[in-house]
């Protein structure tokens, strides 16, 4: 095909109104209001014309008819994609497990199954079942959260910023509290230690550097108007070399000698001892609580692996003042969250399964060789059905946690590198954006990597129907050119 190709077929692009009168599009009228439907047509009009006019894809060389009709069948797919619900499935490729874009955590089957109770029924939710009255909303999770961490008590609220905004305002409002400047993290989504200790009404008291702190910074920085010893834990990085910071255990012999509370936010939530999956070690709550820190606040949707929430575990007179903040009804979780919560932590009762039973453990501490041959039999089914249109291999990947908890962690993996012969990487790559399931992966090495450490079990078929139905859809538009 010469080079001027795509410019001959470019005067044979039908007009708007001859595409609305097609019987595909005319359906779509019926259907739909001529405006989204107008719209529509003028957008994939607009982009097979750049094609076009740069002489790329497949559509040079159609006739009058054949473009036409493959406006119409696209115009028809992208209405089919703005009517559905913006809410999809998406298969993650990435092999980041914790991907925030995505929804962080996985709820495991318990989880869903409590949620779903919690949507179609009624439910106890601020219901004492045995004295017949009103009850706490928490009762639901304060004696697990007891038994695994042996806090005194418990509040939740929507998410860990939450969290701590909640703690900061409670006990510190228009007084001091003292951070290490390595510490003034942020969060995510720009939201920063120094911003929220501003909405929270303290005054922040910056001390020692950014690579090194001492308990005598803080010391010296003690005033009458000391209210609280923060001490965040860095989770989503780390600084490596000649550093120093303090240890929470070390601040809480300080606050208590100065009859000041240590509020220790641990950022993401670990329960489960990785010890033995060459992780790089991460302080549980257990041990903050242990260190004996006044409050601890963690995440309920990182590495806990349950729904987006913010916990605040503690010391009883404190919980019970935050309980009385009017901040705290703002902030609290709804009948969903808690009753997937619970059940998340349920699963932490039963050590020797809890790995297995929760969709983020079991994606962290996956056996790689198993990865490796779910790998295997996927690029194997993929280079049956997809033939000639691309090359498929097995690839060594590296996964990561992702969602800010544990930045230096590398978990080997396995994925799918997937290279079409005819369609450039950022078409393939839209199209399967654009299947149902979605499927997301990510480019390297000018591949398609699809890990199959994020993959769940289940999705093989459904990532073999998109890949194969993206490459073979192309290639009859390929047999399509007269």
């Amino acid at each position: 095909m010469d080079e001027n190709s795509g410019e001959k077929t470019l005067n044979k692009l039908p007009a708007v109104n001859e595409i609305l009168q097609s019987s595909k599009v005319s359906e779509l009228l019926d259907s739909y209001p001529r405006e989204i439907v107008l719209e529509t047509v003028r957008s994939v009009l607009d982009r097979i014309r750049g094609e076009l006019r740069n002489n790329e894809g497949l559509r040079k060389g159609f006739s009058r008819e054949q473009l036409k009709e493959l406006i119409a069948q696209e115009t028809a797919e992208m209405i089919g994609r703005i009517a559905g619900l913006n809410i999809k499935k998406v298969i993650n490729g990435t092999g980041v497990i914790l991907h925030t874009n995505l929804g962080r955590s996985l709820l495991s089957t318990a989880a869903c199954q409590a949620v779903f109770l919690a949507a179609s029924s009624y439910i106890n939710l601020e219901f004492d079942l045995d004295t017949g009255r009103r009850g706490s909303r928490h009762a639901a999770v304060q004696d697990i959260l007891s038994r695994l961490t042996g806090a005194e008590s418990f509040l939740v609220v929507n998410n860990n910023a939450a969290a701590v905004l909640l703690a900061l305002n409670t006990l510190a409002r228009d007084r001091e509290v003292i951070v290490s400047r390595g510490q003034l993290v942020e969060i995510g989504g720009s939201f920063r230690i120094p911003e929220i200790m501003k909405q929270g009404g303290c005054t922040l008291v910056e001390v020692g550097t950014t690579n090194k702190t001492y308990v005598e910074d803080y010391r010296e920085a003690i005033t009458g108007r000391t209210a609280l010893i923060l001490h965040v834990h860095t989770s989503n990085y780390h600084i490596i070399g000649f550093a120093r910071q303090a240890s929470a255990s070390e601040l809480v012999k300080l606050g208590q000698e100065f009859n000041l509370p240590v509020m220790s936010d641990l950022g993401s939530g670990v329960l489960a001892d990785f010890g033995s999956f060459n992780l790089p070690a991460e302080p549980t709550v257990q041990q903050a609580l242990g260190a004996g820190a006044s409050v601890v606040t963690f995440s309920g949707d990182k590495m806990l692996g349950g729904p987006q929430a913010g916990i605040i575990a503690g010391k009883k007179e404190i919980i019970e003042e935050m309980k009385r903040n009017h901040l705290a009804r703002a902030l609290r979780i709804d009948k969903l969250t808690l009753a997937a919560l619970e059940a998340t932590l349920r699963s932490y009762l039963n050590p020797e399964q809890v790995l297995e039973d929760i969709p983020t453990l079991r994606m962290i501490t996956g056996n790689v060789e198993d990865i490796r041959h779910r790998a295997e039999d996927l690029a194997c089914s993929l280079r049956a059905a997809v033939r000639k249109e691309a090359e498929v291999t097995v690839r060594s990947s590296v996964s990561r946690v992702g969602g800010g908890a544990m930045p230096a962690a590398e978990l080997p993996s396995f994925a799918v590198a997937v290279k079409p012969s005819k369609l450039s990487m950022e078409r393939f790559s839209q199209l399967l954006r654009y299947h149902e399931p979605a499927v997301l992966g990510r480019v390297q090495e000018d591949l398609f990597f699809l890990d199959l450490r994020t993959i769940q079990k289940g999705e093989e078929e459904m990532i073999l129907d998109a890949v194969s139905g993206v490459l073979l859809k192309e290639e009859q538009n390929e047999l399509f050119q007269g």
